[in-house]
């Protein structure tokens, strides 16, 4: 009888790499075939990201934005994923995973409300896949294996996906719903955005794995370990998932690289006091902005120009989306209470009577 040891196991989860940090393809044949606009369209995000994300903080120090997660240096991981989506597949985000609820179609100003605990922020448009941002660490990974059951009974022609990050990886929510997934076989993907940190413990005192990606064999399901600093890896390991999943073939978890430059949100976290400033130099120069600048560049479908006219539009689009959700009717008690349960119980509907009787006066 032949056994595997764990350092065979983990030797099967290289990281898969399309560009180096020079922006050079070192995996030829892996490239995907995006046209030249869908090469430019990515760019495009990962720009308009990247100033969101400065302006977010931004806000959020003025007073003007609630509970924010930053999200820059990990562009590359949220949006070469969701790029690889079709509309109709759903998406099932954590709270950083703004960004691709965005891209798959949540207005912008919806985004902000959601950060300021507004319910409007939460009422999406018709038609549109996703579920709110899940606060719960993990809780979504469960609800995305029931969400993939429910469209493969009704034999729907779609997948799910669903975002956590290594903390996330740690809970127990993590296992049942990976082990659900695959023992049901549904169409569904795990992102697991490494950065390293969870809050502020680092993955290493985590988890005594060696990658998250490995988690993938105990629940009989693919696993890939990819390079989250690279745009074009992240969207060819998605793009390859998403086609298993359709094909009956089973989940995938999607293990990705990546770093994120700010704090874990802006509630207080420094992460001076757990990040050495070496480190940070050293992720700093795997940017995924730079590194698909320099391979755009070097195609000649990128330009200092372009990247400044992409950036004025990321600015006034943000400042729009502002003034749109300050011009949002402000929340009220009974909003909350009237939106809580489709039949409230006693106790709510009393409170709620109350507060109406309050807000008339």
């Amino acid at each position: 009888m032949s056994t595997k040891t764990i350092e065979q196991v983990e030797e099967q989860f290289e990281t898969f790499q399309i560009l180096n940090e020079e922006g050079e393809i070192v995996n030829e044949s892996a490239m995907p075939d995006l046209s030249d606009e869908q090469l430019q369209e990515l760019m495009r995000r990962m720009v308009y990201t990247r100033i969101w994300d400065q302006r977010a903080v931004s806000l959020n120090r003025q007073g003007r934005l609630g509970f924010y997660a930053p999200m820059g240096g990990q562009e590359a991981s949220m949006l070469g994923s969701q790029f690889a989506l079709e509309k109709d597949d759903w998406i099932l985000p954590g709270y950083r995973d703004i960004p691709q609820i965005v891209f798959h179609g949540l207005p912008l100003y919806q985004a902000f409300l959601w950060s300021r605990g507004h319910f409007h922020g939460g009422q999406f448009p018709d038609g549109l896949n996703i579920a709110v941002p899940q606060i719960i660490i993990g809780a979504q990974i469960v609800q995305t294996a029931g969400v993939a059951l429910g469209l493969k009974r009704k034999k729907k022609d779609n997948i799910v996906i669903t975002y956590t990050g290594d903390g996330g990886s740690s809970q127990g929510d993590f296992y049942e719903g990976m082990n659900f997934a695959g023992a049901y076989n549904v169409p569904a993907v795990f992102v697991v955005q490494n950065n390293r940190f969870a809050i502020s413990v680092p993955v290493e005192k985590q988890s005594a794995a060696k990658t998250i990606a490995q988690k993938a064999v105990a629940a009989g399901i693919e696993g890939i370990q990819v390079d989250g600093m690279d745009v074009l890896a992240v969207y060819k390991a998605t793009s390859d998932a998403r086609k298993r999943a359709l094909a009956g073939e089973g989940p995938t978890l999607i293990e990705t690289l990546t770093y994120r430059y700010g704090a874990h949100s802006t509630s207080g976290d420094d992460p001076t006091r757990y990040r050495t400033s070496e480190e940070e130099d050293e992720w700093g120069k795997k940017d995924p902005l730079i590194r698909f600048r320099k391979f755009l560049e070097s195609k000649n479908l990128w330009s200092e120009e372009k990247e400044n006219e992409v950036v004025e539009q990321a600015k006034e689009e943000i400042k729009a989306a502002v003034k749109e959700a300050d011009k949002t009717p402000k929340q009220k008690v009974t909003d909350l209470l009237g939106f809580m349960f489709e039949n409230p119980p006693v106790n709510i509907r009393e409170q709620l009577e109350e507060y109406t009787a309050k807000e008339s006066k």
